[in-house]
């Protein structure tokens, strides 16, 4: 049968084939968050394609807000991307401070501050440590960098109210018809249970930053892959 395949394929003239799927979908392209690993936002913004939003996949990060709560108390989305499907939010629910991973409408893992937080000025913060080896492996035609486990920390004042292990992440891409918003939800929201779109922030978003540390792989590690991938080679 194998025999047959390459003779039908020399005679349509579809060598080489291409089996790099996987790496053309995450490979970096020209636009606006290329080599770049923080970003600041100091007013809401809505409507960011996914292409150009900063790339939390396979990656360390950590989200800072730097918020004033009013009198009366605050709610609303303070950052999200992706939505009903798959994707991230973190909000204001009833005062209380939220991250949300939504992993493709399969399972939603929740961080939650105990209390609605004070009227005046605060600073509320996700991090993320993730464990993988990153994207970098998929030049070498594997995959076992991708969708590892983390755990994430959610901070209120630099104090730590939330702690939980991430043993599954998205690996690829996220929902690629939803946009990334600073400040409100416009599209599909990532938990409908929680919040109706577009749940605007009701307090004041002094300053948004996201810090992204993207895995390297070491020189030890890439003469792994490229005799894994020999190997294979081999095999084949």
């Amino acid at each position: 049968m194998r025999t047959k395949f390459i003779a039908e394929a020399k005679k349509y003239q579809v060598f080489p084939m291409d089996a790099s799927v996987a790496a053309r979908i995450v490979a970096p392209r020209p636009n606006i968050t290329a080599g770049r690993t923080e970003f600041v936002y100091t007013r809401p913004m809505t409507g960011l394609p996914q292409g150009d939003s900063p790339a939390l996949l396979n990656a360390s990060y950590t989200i800072t807000a730097d918020i004033e709560v009013p009198q009366g108390g605050a709610e609303g989305m303070i950052l999200t991307s992706g939505g009903r499907f798959g994707g991230y939010g973190f909000y204001l629910l009833k005062g209380k401070p939220v991250w949300l991973w939504n992993l493709v409408d399969l399972e939603r893992l929740k961080w939650e501050g105990p209390d609605a937080l004070p009227p005046g000025r605060h600073t509320v913060e996700f991090e993320f440590k993730y464990t993988g080896a990153g994207a970098g492996t998929l030049a070498f035609n594997d995959f076992s960098g991708l969708g590892r486990p983390g755990t994430g920390t959610l901070k209120v004042d630099g104090k730590v109210v939330d702690t939980k292990e991430m043993k599954r992440t998205l690996p690829m891409i996220l929902q690629w018809d939803e946009s990334f918003d600073v400040g409100s939800d416009t599209l599909t929201g990532v938990n409908d249970a929680d919040y109706r779109p577009p749940f605007p922030l009701t307090a004041k978003l002094n300053k948004l930053t996201i810090k992204v540390d993207r895995p390297q792989l070491s020189p030890e590690d890439i003469k792994k892959l490229q005799a894994a991938m020999r190997e294979k080679a081999k095999a084949d």
